[in-house]
């Protein structure tokens, strides 16, 4: 008599014509292959839910790939959308560049003032990070005793007087251009996401140059980034009359409204700081120098000006502060 071939677990232990001792194998085969069998099941299962979420998603991608494209911007506002991907990449040199023209549109559009306000912000970013280096260096300068040393830091230290030297004057040209015939809004508008990549508050690389040590040229260029990039968020944090805090606050949307005044003295500071950089200790250029503090002196006259319509005691004092500052630098010339 043959033997059944649908020999169960159960009765696998009774089949006496399996040899002995090997019940007990043969019931763990079949449990493993009736395993594999439940495994196989399910993965057949979910191969047909796979393909069916396949399928729609093709059929969702085709529908939206035959959707109308969003148009791109044209003219004046396809620069200036241009020039805030390039302030949100940290490429702020192509910021100045897409918004050079802008600036200067006679007649002005309506994107001719934001670029004016962009460009300020960020000539004050690159004017407090060369005026930071500078100063690092040229300390950095005097207490290293290395002869090679020395003589590199002060290389760099001209180098960033010249770059901060650049900067102030963009920052004047463009204080010109925003108030012009002594006048200026009486609000103004920040437009522009924030960069990427956010500023250190300290640079930590900038103490050891101070104090003579060295730094290889790849360590310089990161410092030189990092200095930037501190700057331009100290600028959002000047521009907007607070710290950086409430200028991630204020540019949450992309966009923030300026008090005409406050502007006004953030404007004027930061030109009195770029006046600096002329005087005898820096650049050593006198005209430079009196011309940033008479373009700080237009932007004074536009902040008395808007405080005549709505007086603010406070800032009537700041306002002649920034006045007596001036007026202190160019009699130290």
């Amino acid at each position: 008599m043959q033997p059944s071939s649908k020999c169960d677990t159960h009765s696998l232990r009774s089949c006496h014509w399996l040899p002995a001792g090997s019940q007990d194998w043969a019931v763990r085969l079949i449990r493993r292959l009736d395993s594999f069998n439940r495994r196989k099941s399910r993965r057949v299962e979910k191969s047909k839910h796979f393909f069916v979420w396949a399928a729609a998603f093709c059929m969702i991608s085709l529908a939206l790939g035959c959707s109308a494209p969003v148009e791109r911007p044209v003219g004046p506002a396809a620069d200036y959308q241009d020039a805030k991907d390039m302030f949100k990449r940290g490429r702020f040199t192509r910021t100045l560049e897409f918004t050079d023209g802008l600036a200067r549109s006679s007649p002005p559009t309506k994107f001719t003032e934001r670029a004016q306000v962009l460009r300020v912000v960020v000539f004050t970013g690159e004017l407090k990070s060369a005026k930071e280096l500078a100063d690092a260096y040229e300390k950095g300068a005097d207490q290293t005793k290395n002869t090679r040393f020395k003589a590199e830091y002060s290389r760099v230290r001209h180098d960033q007087l010249q770059y901060g030297a650049g900067a102030a004057l963009g920052l004047a040209e463009t204080a010109h251009q925003l108030a012009m015939g002594g006048t200026l809004p009486k609000q103004l508008t920040l437009e522009t996401p924030l960069p990427t990549t956010e500023g250190p508050l300290e640079i930590k690389d900038l103490e050891r140059i101070k104090e003579g040590g060295w730094i290889e040229p790849d360590q310089q260029d990161s410092v030189a980034v990092e200095s930037l990039n501190k700057g331009i968020d100290d600028a959002l944090a000047a521009a907007v009359a607070g710290d950086r805090s409430k200028a991630r606050a204020a540019l949450a949307t992309g966009s923030t409204q300026i008090d005409g005044v406050d502007f006004a003295l953030f404007l004027g500071n930061e030109l009195a700081d770029g006046a600096t950089l002329f005087d005898r200790k820096h650049n050593r250029d006198s005209q430079k120098l009196k011309t940033l503090c008479s373009e700080a002196d237009e932007v004074t006259k536009a902040a008395a000006a808007l405080l005549k319509e709505n007086p603010n005691k406070d800032k009537e004092k700041d306002v002649k502060k920034l006045q007596d500052r001036c007026k202190t630098i160019v009699k130290n010339l």
